[in-house]
């Protein structure tokens, strides 16, 4: 068995649809699993204070690395000229403006170790502000521009229990015990926790030592600059924060004093703070704590002590994030999912909302998850540089405004994409047969498709499960659509995107509704000919693979399906994840040891006798978000009820199994390889 699929994975681009390896080999117009490491895409663009010049991150995939490595390149906005500035070294990110545009600061490291430099604009030459053993992030310039905040990881003490012996010289005993007596000990990504809390520290632009601004147990961290003497950071002091882990507030400290003055104090998050640029107000996000799955997050406006707190976008029915004031202090701009899209809007201080961009994102690489970034320049009037989306290739970077040119800058996959059989993307809406409710969802055809009721179809399901996706281009879509298959991915009820109501849909029903709401696409395909309906395949990460593994317990009209790093068992996820007191407080609004079934009922673990049909799992080993034995349960579960099922299990890997170019190839690739397994067409060439 284990030799047989490791040949299905390792033949899945030979074999899926009756090619020879040979024929694979020489097939250069299909957008192969070697393709990955020649995609580029843009990121994080920076415009200038004077609207001139945009600095991003170029992102590529490193072959001898196996990773996403980043550089910093240039666009000057008139001409398009398109230059590197910091190359060919370290990994690099966060490009930062100064206020009057003469410097850059950005993040790097410097043989392992976190690095800040600053680069001049005038000579090119860039100082190491500091080494440091833990990474700062969230890097900001005063007013001034004389000094930077940011936040970073001080270790606290280690509880303890008793002094360990010293072993004798030379001895090579085994390592201390480990004691943790924290709730969240451990995080995905991160691994076992050390102990300690992120603080603020203010460091001058001519570098030095760093000064720490905020201490004790408490994280602190978003540090934004009210003025020259006082910053503006978040936190939860608060004594059943570990409980409450959405809670936070809003703190201003005196640099003189280190004081902190509480701005915001109510029951919900409060948390990126904006000032506006004649430094009266502040802008920030957050929403009253309603203990629901999915709160919307909404832009409020007090004045800068705190006072005359009020919401300004109450009216407005979709989640604000990455706010920026206009440099007149009347209106802010702010980037939106909407059904599909993202957009940059301009928000009037009545609350009037109205977009001024929109087709930002694809920031996604491996799926089509709405992502991307913005920025806007400090002039009357106003140019956006952004992240621009599109289905046919990953991110560029575009620039729009009044006195500019609205275009797209660059083509960073030009001497690629244009010469492969990219799959076209067409957008279907399908109303649910549970309500009627409208559902989006976007079909990938492959190279040469006609609707004749022959091609196998994959459903591809998104994760979180607030989240959206768009209409933007996806290493994985694009995979498999290149390997012939119809590939259709949607947006369930509880996609983020579509409003308030549509998202709290699945509160305290998920899976539930959602799951008619993904046959109704896939019952619309049918009918219209786009899949042979013996040759239906089902696949899904994260929230998807929870969906997927119930998807499998609710019908057999699937072929086989693929449940990746999935939720099988809300009780157990909800005492070892890494998101336990949320998903306890928040989800699930219950105790486990009271209300088992409350944890149960949504549980695809209860759904195990129905299952038919051959379902691969998958997750990574490191994965702390939806922990190795919840896919363990399951395959342990399917193998016990004589499902045909196999368990990957992906060595090095967080939750983002995609993380590196090679994983997200073998995800791929083995999903495919066992769908081949299970394909009727296969099977029928097989027996010829």
């Amino acid at each position: 068995m284990h030799m047989k699929l490791t040949r299905v994975a390792a033949l899945a681009l030979a074999t899926a649809f009756g090619v020879t390896a040979q024929e694979a080999e020489d097939d250069t117009n299909r957008f192969t699993a070697e393709r990955v490491f020649d995609l580029e895409f843009a990121n994080d663009p920076q415009i200038s204070p004077d609207g001139g010049t945009i600095v991003y991150v170029r992102q590529s995939m490193d072959r001898r690395t196996d990773s996403v490595r980043g550089d910093l390149w240039t666009i000057d906005v008139d001409s398009g000229a398109h230059r590197p500035l910091v190359a060919g070294g370290a990994s690099v990110r966060t490009p930062r403006w100064s206020p009057d545009g003469s410097k850059l600061l950005y993040s790097t490291s410097a043989n392992g170790k976190p690095e800040l430099r600053v680069l001049y604009r005038d000579t090119g030459d860039s100082l190491s502000l500091a080494q440091f053993e833990t990474g700062p992030s969230g890097a900001v310039w005063s007013p001034d521009g004389e000094t930077i905040a940011f936040e970073m990881f001080v270790k606290g003490e280690t509880p303890s229990f008793a002094v360990p012996l010293t072993p004798p010289e030379g001895a090579e005993w085994s390592e201390p015990v480990r004691v943790f007596d924290d709730i969240t000990f451990r995080f995905d990504g991160a691994g076992y926790l050390d102990e300690g809390a992120s603080q603020v520290f203010t460091l001058p632009v001519d570098g030095g030592s760093p000064r720490q601004i905020t201490s004790g147990e408490v994280d602190y961290g978003q540090p934004t600059w009210l003025d020259a003497d006082t910053l503006l950071v978040t936190g939860n002091p608060n004594e059943d924060r570990d409980l409450d882990p959405i809670e936070v507030d809003i703190f201003a400290v005196d640099l003189d004093d280190l004081e902190l003055t509480r701005l915001t104090d109510r029951d919900g998050p409060d948390h990126s703070p904006a000032v506006s640029p004649n430094g009266e107000r502040v802008a920030y996000l957050g929403y009253d704590d309603e203990l629901k799955s999915w709160q919307q997050t909404r832009a409020y406006v007090m004045n800068a002590d705190g006072s005359d707190a009020r919401l300004l976008t109450g009216d407005f029915d979709r989640e604000i994030t990455n706010l920026v004031w206009r440099r007149d202090s009347r209106a802010l701009y702010a980037l939106v999912e909407d059904a599909g899209d993202m957009a940059v809007v301009e928000i009037e201080m009545d609350g009037s909302v109205e977009r001024v961009v929109t087709g930002v994102g694809g920031t996604s690489i491996g799926r089509p998850y709405a992502g991307g970034g913005y920025s806007v320049s400090d002039t009357r009037r106003p140019v956006f540089a952004y992240t621009a989306v599109s289905p046919d290739t990953p991110a560029e970077i575009a620039v729009a405004g009044r006195n500019v040119e609205d275009r797209t800058l660059t083509a960073l996959n030009d001497d690629l994409l244009p010469y492969l059989d990219m799959a076209p993307i067409e957008e279907i809406k399908v109303p649910s047969s549970h309500d009627g409710l409208e559902i989006e969802a976007w079909v990938a055809l492959p190279p040469g498709f006609t609707a004749d009721s022959s091609y196998p179809l994959i459903l591809e399901i998104h994760g979180g499960p607030f989240a959206m996706y768009a209409p933007s281009f996806s290493a994985e879509i694009q995979r498999y659509a290149a390997e012939g298959y119809v590939t259709v991915y949607a947006n369930p009820r509880g996609s983020s995107g579509y409003g308030e109501a549509f998202a709290q849909e699945i509160d305290l029903a998920y899976p539930g509704y959602d799951y008619d709401d993904l046959i109704s696409v896939i019952d619309y395909l049918v009918e219209n000919q786009y899949a042979d309906p013996d040759r239906l395949f089902v696949t899904g990460g994260s929230g998807g693979g929870i969906l997927t593994a119930w998807i499998v317990g609710k019908t057999d009209k699937f072929a086989a399906a693929a449940s990746i790093k999935p939720v099988i068992n809300w009780m157990t996820m909800a005492l070892s994840a890494d998101i336990a007191a949320f998903v306890k407080r928040h989800w699930i609004r219950a105790e486990p040891w009271e209300d088992p079934d409350a944890f149960l009922d949504r549980s695809p673990i209860m759904l195990i006798e129905n299952v038919v049909t051959p379902t691969l799992v998958m997750v990574g080993e490191e994965d702390w978000r939806t922990p190795t034995w919840e896919a363990e349960q399951f395959y342990t579960a399917l193998k016990l009820a004589g499902v045909d099922t196999a368990l990957i299990r992906v060595p090095g890997s967080s939750h983002y199994i995609a993380g590196r170019p090679s994983r997200l190839v073998a995800k791929t690739d083995n999903i495919m390889g066992w769908f081949a397994k299970y394909d009727p067409a296969k099977q029928d060439d097989d027996s010829e």
